[in-house]
């Protein structure tokens, strides 16, 4: 199977973001959101080689993978992989819910 091109949704987009520059500013330095981009990056290169070794997640048509303490939700086209949420997995599940819903 080709590997598919992976995308990011603005929501998505922002809330990583958001928590780089949340570990940021707890930890008053970059390096545990270096390390974080690089383990991101690894895991939707794997994402986009094979997607449905991931797990389905209970909302229509939106796989997860679980990364530390963070879950990318994500669904799968023949061409793409669209990165819905990036969730820290320590927020309300309630936030996620409306979140996953809203996303076309």
């Amino acid at each position: 199977m080709a590997k598919r091109t992976v995308r990011w949704t603005r929501t998505a987009d922002i809330q990583f973001v958001g928590v780089l520059e949340y570990w940021v500013k707890r930890n008053k330095s970059a390096s545990y959101s270096k390390k974080l981009i690089k383990k991101v990056a690894n895991r939707t290169k794997k994402i986009s080689e094979n997607p449905f070794i991931f797990k389905e997640a209970n909302y229509k048509d939106i796989r997860v993978s679980i990364l530390d303490n963070f879950s990318i939700f994500f669904k799968v086209t023949d061409e793409e992989i669209l990165i819905t949420a990036f969730w820290d997995n320590r927020q309300d599940p309630n936030k996620l819910l409306l979140i996953l819903k809203n996303e076309k």
